[in-house]
């Protein structure tokens, strides 16, 4: 009984529809011990009678028998476990892996083997010495000569001991001395009592076997025996196949990695850049943005409104409304006063929250121990003042008040100004009554903050300022309120509301004053910068993810052929 037989082998090619037939009707029987060389041109069929010979081809018709048993070609895993018990390859490009050295291209072989660690060690440094290479195992593949590669190749497919060694064009690369080395060695495994099928156009590679089969068109046309098979030897090693461990797998990969060391860290710097850059950019518009907002929420309450009385009956614009605003409170502040019916009509108002009355002082002084000190506003605490601008100390209670950093720093020293926090101070200022004429009016005060900034001022809370105008028999008309709307959108949309609201004779009683104007211009500068460093990071994660993809394809690139030889390997 043969040890490899092949029954009735069809094969074809298909472009389309149009079928190219390979194989016409292959019938063959092996021993070990042989030699053989499958002779013919090229074309004519000779590697892909080899592929299905070396478990590599499945789409075929006939049947493939080893030592006695069919060996289902349908059937992968069936494939598999025949390549690694059966088959070595030796090809004509040596098929070796570029980043691993020697004797590490011979234990890739003996990785798929149960052997120890230390046995597949030895084993692989006596394959390399009978080859010749005993002296090269620390070395690189592109270090060797065409000779040395392909006896690594030879080595390698010695290491799992299998009874049929496929050589494709063995010589094809080599000088006249190595060929006659690599067929010497070819010859030695025949001897050792495996089947050596070697693939060649050459007809002096075909005279050092023992056999010559020649095919052309895809058929058998000559099948000659030169000498005698082998004897085979009596007790044959036995090496147990497996499959590739996981480990052996991952220690291969980290060669590779290591291999290339300068260029791989090269690569993973540039993409680490990549994508630091994405979370910087994307961390910094993020701070920027917030830190704008808590700017602009440091200054002022961006959902207050601040109202006061139009004096003139027609649309003023916010500017027009500050403007005139000092010198009409300074001149007729009575004229300034919001009635209790109009405060009423505010808080009617869609999207309001609430509604604070006010009262604002033009022109004060301030004594603290002989001290004296002027200001231009006083007004009552509200909802349109931030905390966030009070420095030191807190929000004002009642009987308490807040000055600013230059009126603490008039009334102490610029050294112990913050020291004026909890100090008593008298406030006076002159009103007016009921009757429109002028009231002193005056009170002690403590000392409850001290505020910094473009939103500093001088504040009391709106109870204390009218007990203390109560006090003095003048007049709590408040003279501006601050309407607190629901949310942010809603702003503008209410201080339109209050602009219109008008009078019996239908002219603008109120007008109103919102940051919105400043919100809004600076929403746009955050807007802008946010895109600018929205698409610096956009092209900085493109950078990245083409250096991922490069560096992934480079890798896959590179490793195909690794995967492909660890494939026919298993």
């Amino acid at each position: 009984m043969a040890f490899l037989e092949l029954k009735n082998i069809y094969k074809s090619y298909y472009l389309d529809k149009e079928e190219f037939p390979v194989l016409k009707g292959i019938d063959l029987q092996f021993d070990r011990g042989e030699f053989v060389s499958i002779l013919g041109e090229s074309g004519g069929g000779k590697s892909t009678l080899m592929n299905i010979i070396g478990g590599l081809d499945r789409n075929f018709e006939g049947e493939v028998l080893v030592n006695g048993k069919i060996l289902d070609h349908k059937k992968e895993k069936q494939l598999d476990s025949y390549r690694r018990a059966t088959v070595g390859y030796i090809y004509q490009s040596y098929n070796l892996i570029s980043h691993l050295t020697v004797l590490d291209n011979v234990l890739v072989a003996l990785d798929m083997t149960t052997l120890t660690k230390e046995d597949r060690r030895k084993r692989a440094l006596e394959l390399l010495d009978k080859v010749g290479l005993s002296e090269q195992v620390k070395k690189h593949p592109n270090h060797l000569s065409g000779g040395q590669k392909q006896r690594v190749a030879i080595a390698r497919a010695l290491a799992s001991d299998p009874q049929i060694i496929i050589a494709d064009e063995p010589t094809g690369a080599l000088d006249a001395q190595n060929t006659k080395e690599v067929l010497a060695l070819l010859d030695e495994i025949a001897r050792d009592g495996k089947l050596v099928i070697a693939v060649t156009h050459s007809q002096e590679v075909a005279d050092n076997g023992t056999r010559i089969v020649h095919l052309a068109d895809g058929k058998i046309d000559g099948d000659e025996r030169l000498r005698p098979a082998y004897p085979i030897p009596e007790d044959p090693t036995e090496i147990t196949p497996r499959v590739l461990p996981a480990m052996a797998s991952y220690r291969t990969a980290f060669k590779h990695l290591t291999y290339n060391f300068w260029r791989n860290s090269l690569i993973m710097l540039g993409t680490a850049i990549g994508i630091f850059a994405v979370l910087l950019f994307s961390g910094l518009g993020n701070g920027i943005n917030g830190y704008i907002q808590n700017q602009i929420n440091s200054l002022a309450n961006p959902q207050a409104i601040t109202v006061f009385k139009n004096t003139t009956g027609k649309k003023m614009t916010q500017e027009q409304i500050q403007s005139s605003l000092g010198q009409t409170m300074a001149a007729n502040p009575q004229s300034m006063t919001i009635s209790d019916h109009n405060i009423d009509r505010l808080r009617k108002l869609d999207n309001v929250s609430s509604v604070q009355p006010g009262i604002m002082v033009s022109a004060f002084q301030l004594d603290y121990n002989g001290k004296k000190q002027s200001g231009t506003s006083l007004s009552t605490w509200s909802k349109a003042i931030t905390s966030d601008s009070i420095k030191q100390g807190h929000k004002p209670k009642n009987g308490e008040i807040v000055l600013t950093k230059q009126q603490a720093i008039q009334l102490s020293s610029a050294k112990n100004y913050k020291q004026m926090v909890g100090k008593t101070i008298r406030l006076s200022f002159t009103w007016i009554d009921a009757n429109n004429n002028p009231v002193p009016v005056s009170g002690n005060f403590k000392v409850a903050g001290i505020t910094e900034g473009a939103s500093a001022g001088t504040s009391i809370t709106y109870s204390t300022m009218r007990a203390l105008l109560q006090k003095a028999n003048a007049s709590t008309a408040a003279n501006f309120a601050t309407v607190n709307v629901t949310n942010l959108d809603s702003v503008q949309g209410v201080a339109n509301k209050i602009d219109n609201l008008r009078g019996s004779n239908n002219k603008r009683i109120l007008g109103a004053i919102t940051v919105g104007s400043i919100l809004k211009t600076i929403n746009t500068y955050v807007s802008l910068a946010s895109t600018v460093l929205a698409s610096i990071a956009g092209i900085s994660l493109l950078v990245s993810a083409l250096m991922i993809i490069v560096t992934m394809y480079m890798s896959v690139s590179e490793r195909t052929k690794e995967i492909g030889i660890l494939r026919a390997l298993r």
